[in-house]
């Protein structure tokens, strides 16, 4: 969708204005036009692109596309980071567990995300009502743009969904009081077939790719089709435990990953770098650009919070740093070259800085070449610009992590970019890239297909589907990533005729290997049953190694999802019912 960037700034200000209502039902695009003036299949086509455009206008403080608070920082694989716990605390709230207060004024980041995702679901509803009335015969392009519209209110729905679980689904058409008598208090089961309705929409009229990237095709909806038939298979009674694995589901999304045609990039590293979006591995992406000709670019900031600080090569402020037990998780053994499933966590990679400001690797230890793609660690390249040592301003190093008494030293490197990278703005401390921002990678479609082999005792497909990702971890060493010292690599391939419980170990160990620090962790965790005993069990180490965990606790039936804002049950009376334990 690069080539209709240009025009989508154009038609914005025409057609769509944000609303700063206070609730999310009130939200409809504003201006002079009704579904009455703009029935022209020329205006439609403008509000298509408006749509589009509403999936991915998200920000530091109202995330729609990354999910590094949410997913991440909730998770075992980072740390808030930041100027210490009081800078942005709603995040170290979170991170914490300690979010027990619906209606707490000071959560301002979750209501946020909610509202951002119905704006953007209004966008796609407003859109379709017009569609909806203008005749077949005018509007040659009338089912595929009702397609393509499906499936966007299905991601933000899909989305809303991991986050808060009782939502309401919102379609096209409702007046103000029928609005109102949507509730979000739905069987599970029956909310994640609706979802799926608009999603087999798309799959049954899109087509299997289109002209314009970034657009979505019947590709993207039968990986998302996967994703969310293997969500839907654990499931959950009302305290959020799995009480069932539904056979029927997990064969759903092998079905659906067949359908999906990609493939892997070479190298590991083109996924988090600018040159390769849209490429081979990427199957659904929110889509961004630079120099468009518009007044400001269609830049992502929202992770811009991240960048490391203090280097005079960024800006500021240094958040979403890896924690010891991720970085841990990248050990190998030696002989073998597979993960240490179960003692990975037994003593740190990386325990002290020497006098150079570099953190020397433990010996006797090899390392799975991923975390020279996912961890900024000191004395390492940092986004693969160095060739040789003395190039030291691209090296990683201590002084770039802004409060390592509380958080370490640990940065993160997807979300980075090169700061001499054409992709890259500094709008004051922060920084944007028109860098796309990956829903769905091949990867991803890989490891569903593999989990639902393994649940379904096809025990040795699923192993060899994870020696596929495994193998392009090992290969994934040709940029300068070590400085020299990728002798330390060691990737193995796991053997066939292992039990299945081994094998869905392995593969949680892989997802979270594959993944880390792009934000599905803590979303894998719940779909499994599985986040309270993981995450108190991180706790229970890292306690240990950071005092300011020291207080932190999962609480099962509650931290699974987040509170569904206040302001939304009192907006309808009542009819909206919280999640339990807020």
């Amino acid at each position: 969708m690069k080539n209709i960037k240009t025009f989508l700034f154009g038609i914005m200000a025409a057609f769509v204005v944000v609303s700063c209502s206070k609730d999310f039902l009130e939200y409809e695009p504003e201006g002079v036009l009704s579904n009455e003036n703009v029935a022209t299949s020329e205006n439609a086509e403008a509000l298509v692109v408006a749509a589009y455009a509403g999936i991915a206008n998200d920000e530091m403080v109202g995330p729609l596309t990354h999910m590094w608070v949410y997913g991440s920082v909730r998770s075992d694989d980072a740390y808030k980071g930041g100027g210490g716990r009081g800078d942005v605390d709603i995040i170290d709230r979170y991170e914490q567990y300690n979010l027990t207060i619906a209606d707490d004024p000071s959560d301002w980041m979750g209501p946020r995300t909610w509202t951002n995702y119905y704006k953007a679901i209004s966008r796609a509803n407003f859109a379709l009502s017009v569609i909806n009335d203008i005749p077949d015969a005018e509007y040659a392009n009338k089912t595929l743009r009702q397609a393509e519209l499906r499936f966007l209110r299905a991601h933000s729905h899909f989305m809303l969904k991991l986050l808060f679980k009782k939502i309401p689904y919102i379609t096209e058409g409702l007046s103000q009081e029928e609005l109102l008598q949507i509730s979000n208090d739905v069987d599970n089961d029956a909310l994640w077939n609706t979802i799926a309705d608009d999603f087999l929409f798309a799959y049954n009229n899109l087509p299997q790719a289109q002209e314009q990237v970034g657009r979505a095709d019947k590709n993207a909806a039968a990986a998302y089709l996967a994703k969310l038939r293997l969500y839907q298979a654990y499931e959950q009674n009302d305290t959020h435990q799995v009480t069932n694995i539904n056979a029927t589901r997990l064969q759903e999304v092998i079905d659906y990953a067949d359908d999906v045609t990609g493939a892997l990039e070479a190298d590991y590293g083109n996924n988090f770098l600018d040159g390769f979006d849209n490429g081979s591995e990427s199957i659904w992406a929110a889509q961004f650009s630079i120099n468009d000709g518009t007044v400001v670019s269609r830049v992502s900031f929202v992770t811009g919070l991240n960048s490391p600080h203090g280097t005079g090569l960024y800006g500021c402020c240094g958040f979403h740093l890896a924690s010891h037990n991720m970085v841990n998780a990248f050990k190998t053994d030696v002989v073998t070259g597979l993960p240490l499933l179960d003692t990975f966590n037994n003593s740190n990679i990386f325990n002290v800085v020497d006098g150079n400001g570099e953190t020397p690797l433990a010996s006797g230890i090899t390392l799975d070449p991923r975390i020279d793609h996912t961890v900024g660690i000191p004395g390492r390249p940092f986004k693969y610009r160095n060739t040789v040592k003395t190039d030291g301003d691209m090296i990683y190093n201590f002084s770039w992590a802004r409060d390592p008494g509380v958080y370490g030293y640990f940065g993160n490197m997807k979300e980075q970019q090169a700061p001499d990278c054409s992709c890259y703005v500094k709008e004051g401390p922060f920084v944007g890239t028109s860098k796309n921002v990956d829903f769905i990678r091949y990867a991803d479609v890989l490891l569903f297909k593999a989990e639902a082999l393994i649940q379904l005792n096809q025990v040795d497909e699923g192993v060899a589907i994870i020696n596929q990702i495994r193998t392009r971890a090992a290969a994934s060493t040709q940029r300068q990533i070590d400085a020299g010292a990728s002798d330390v690599y060691n990737v193995g391939m796991y053997p066939m005729g292992m039990s299945k419980a081994d094998a869905f170990k392995a593969l949680m160990f892989e997802r979270r290997l594959e993944f880390g620090m792009e934000g599905p962790r803590f979303f894998d965790l719940v779909r499994w049953g599985m986040a309270e005993p993981v995450l108190n069990a991180y706790l229970a180490v890292e306690k240990t190694r950071k005092d300011f965990l020291a207080n932190a606790q999962f609480t099962a039936g509650r931290d699974e999802y987040y509170p569904i804002p206040q302001r939304e049950i009192d907006f309808t009376g009542g009819l909206y019912k919280q999640n339990p334990g807020y």
